[in-house]
């Protein structure tokens, strides 16, 4: 399926910006919010450019897409950022599987009604990376799930940091 959504390829990931309104300098002062997708769950972390410092926010655990985009709606008018990053789930060898399809669907869908550029985010081992760091703060097991897409969020999120 062909996205209408231009999706322009940057250093750091793939850039949907539907109105051209990404503008780094304005960006890069703000605040960025990413997004780790799942079917089940949202894992959503924010932070400041101006400190490159990722913190894991809340995860969004419903099915319905008006609840979760309303929970989204509320945090973006909290926390106003400037930036969205969505985790761009892609298998082992880098290839593309039906999550990736669904998960780009959801980052258009963000740019469509938040009209913030959205960049899409290798996640690859993300979530393994937010495994280790729970085991680290003592989470282990079936405990780690309510923390795990949040933390995956903000490793997404630091990731991004780390590259600029």
């Amino acid at each position: 399926m062909a996205s209408s959504v231009p999706v322009t390829s940057t250093a750091h990931g793939q850039l949907i910006d539907n109105e051209h309104i990404y503008q780094e300098k304005i960006v890069l002062a703000g605040t960025a919010m990413a997004f780790d997708f799942g079917e089940q769950r949202i894992g959503v972390a924010v932070g400041e450019h101006i400190v490159a410092q990722a913190q894991a926010l809340t995860s969004i655990d419903h099915e319905s897409n008006n609840v979760r985009f309303n929970r989204i709606t509320a945090l973006i008018a909290e926390w106003q950022p400037k930036l969205l990053l969505v985790g761009l789930p892609l298998n082992l060898a880098g290839e593309e599987t039906e999550v990736t399809q669904l998960c780009k669907k959801f980052a258009r869908r963000l740019n469509g009604r938040f009209n913030l550029p959205v960049m899409l985010i290798d996640e690859r081992y993300s979530s393994v990376e937010a495994s280790q760091l729970l085991k680290q703060a003592g989470i282990k097991g079936r405990a780690q799930k309510t923390h795990l897409d949040q933390v995956a969020a903000q490793t997404i999120l630091q990731s991004y940091f780390d590259s600029i």
